[in-house]
């Protein structure tokens, strides 16, 4: 009996650490997993990705505006470097941002991104960006950072679409710890964001 009983909570531990581990594992596997489906499906904000745009441009014309961002604990001026700019559906257009340390020693962070608004995120594509990848400053360095876009002809087909005239491209930059060559985010000397001078 006792024996019979051992070997129930051995195998109740057993299962406990298991789902355990299942659920620790998925915690980690989440964030990549859910920019992934943002990625594919447009959902949240986010927009695709793409090579070239597909059809010829169409004679909508939108505005793209561009909004900054920085994490608190990362010691960095982030700004737009233009103004809204008007594009043709199905053209290919080009931005820039620009960021400056404002830290006494080298620093990494990593830009997110999201398309507002949200419905209009499917149909906004990135051709290259500066986004989720590593971006590491010197003290005091300012650098440009491009982003290269088009907005989906497809949007003409979406009445949904159809009161749709701005769209607004935003990036937030988030110190990354524990890179190699030790680089890490140290006081500021001011607050993050605003205008880069």
């Amino acid at each position: 009996m006792h024996s019979a009983t051992s070997r129930r909570n051995r195998r109740t531990m057993i299962a406990l650490f298991c789902v355990v581990a299942c659920m620790v594992g998925l915690a980690f596997a989440s964030v990549p997993l859910y920019d992934l489906f943002c990625r594919v499906t447009g959902y949240g904000g986010t927009p695709g990705v793409a090579q070239t745009p597909d059809g010829a441009a169409g004679a909508r014309i939108l505005t793209v505006r561009f909004d900054a961002g920085v994490n608190s604990a990362l010691p960095w001026r982030f700004a737009p470097a233009q103004e809204p700019m008007t594009v043709r559906v199905g053209e290919t257009a080009l931005a820039f941002y620009r960021a400056r340390s404002v830290a006494d020693g080298p620093t990494i962070g990593t830009a997110t991104y999201n398309v507002t608004p949200l419905k209009a995120a499917k149909y906004f594509d990135k051709i290259a960006c500066f986004c989720f990848t590593e971006q590491r400053l010197e003290a005091g360095e300012t650098v440009d950072m491009a982003v290269s876009f088009f907005v989906d002809p497809a949007i003409m087909e979406d009445r949904n679409l159809d009161d749709v005239n701005t769209i607004t491209l935003s990036y937030t930059f988030f110190p990354l710890h524990g890179t190699e060559g030790g680089a890490v985010a140290v006081s500021a000397t001011g607050p993050a964001g605003g205008t880069v001078r």
